[in-house]
């Protein structure tokens, strides 16, 4: 199938852009890669009567270190991080994630911000913003307003962003060179969506975990950030004891998810692989 008609328009600036979306609102999608509104307009199971082009706007095209934050614009594309861009263990991760996103083609195109805004469950992306607490920087002709993760995802393919806002910006915090991280996904084929994955980081001193992060995606409606396990680990020894908190906190991440079934995997299924994916995640980051 082909896309149903629609207006496209490429403004010239971020304020002409966000004055277009001020006006047609629920009638206009943004157009950045491209690479999940594409098939969903040609499918028509999205019909925008306007597309809104942004690739001439270079204060989008951004990806920089500043104040102890990784600032990603909403034009940097997934393939920005096949190389670590920021030194130390977060440049890391990225590095890790990224090779899991699809194929290379589409990593060519596909931006990290537009992989947040559409935000499926079984993006790698949103994965790591809840994780690691990003913050959303949302603009709009009203203004701008910065909005944590865990406040901006609310289900499948819906966020906190008003019709009128665009993405402008991610902001990753900086880990230390005293945080490690560890990262597993299962998917059938490689490019495939993730049937469960899961991230873990942990900052050591002195031979123990002073922070945690850890969460899980590609079993419900969007990542979660397990919170009660991340303080868990907090106080354990970063050592070879630390296999038998791993093996545990496993089996309870197992018990903490409720994934629905469908032709891919069953609920339990989904839930054996979430421990698994969680215990490598950790035995990575820790042992």
């Amino acid at each position: 199938m082909k896309a149903a008609a629609f207006d496209y328009l490429r403004p010239a600036s971020l304020g002409e852009a966000l004055a277009l979306l001020a006006t047609h609102k629920d009638d206009c999608k943004i157009l950045a890669g491209g690479q999940s509104l594409v098939p969903a307009m040609n499918f028509r199971l999205a019909r925008p009567a306007i597309l809104i082009d942004i690739n001439d706007l270079d204060e989008l095209d951004h990806l920089r270190a500043d104040a102890g934050q990784l600032k990603i614009g909403a034009l940097t594309r997934h393939a920005a991080f096949h190389r670590p861009v920021v030194e130390g263990p977060l440049g890391t991760l990225l590095a890790k994630v990224v090779r899991h996103i699809a194929h290379y083609p589409i990593r060519q195109r596909g931006t990290f911000a537009g992989s947040l805004s559409h935000a499926d469950p079984a993006s790698e992306w949103c994965l790591v913003a809840t994780t690691l607490r990003a913050e959303m920087v949302a603009k709009s002709a009203r203004g701008e307003r910065v909005i944590a993760a865990s406040d901006f995802f609310h289900g499948t393919f819906t966020t906190a962003l008003e019709p009128d806002e665009i993405l402008a910006e991610i902001r990753l915090p900086i880990m230390t060179p005293d945080w490690r991280v560890g990262f597993y996904e299962f998917s059938r084929r490689a490019g495939d969506f993730a049937l469960g994955m899961a991230v873990a980081a942990a900052k050591v001193e002195d031979g123990t975990i002073r922070e945690a992060r850890l969460g899980v995606g590609g079993v419900g409606d969007r990542a979660i950030r397990l919170g009660a396990l991340e303080d868990q680990l907090v106080g354990t020894p970063a050592s070879s004891d630390v296999i038998d908190s791993i093996d545990r906190i496993a089996r309870e991440a197992r018990g903490m998810i409720e994934p629905s079934g469908d032709i891919h995997a069953s609920p339990e299924y989904r839930r054996d692989l979430i421990a698994a994916s969680v215990k490598r995640a950790l035995t990575e980051a820790l042992a």
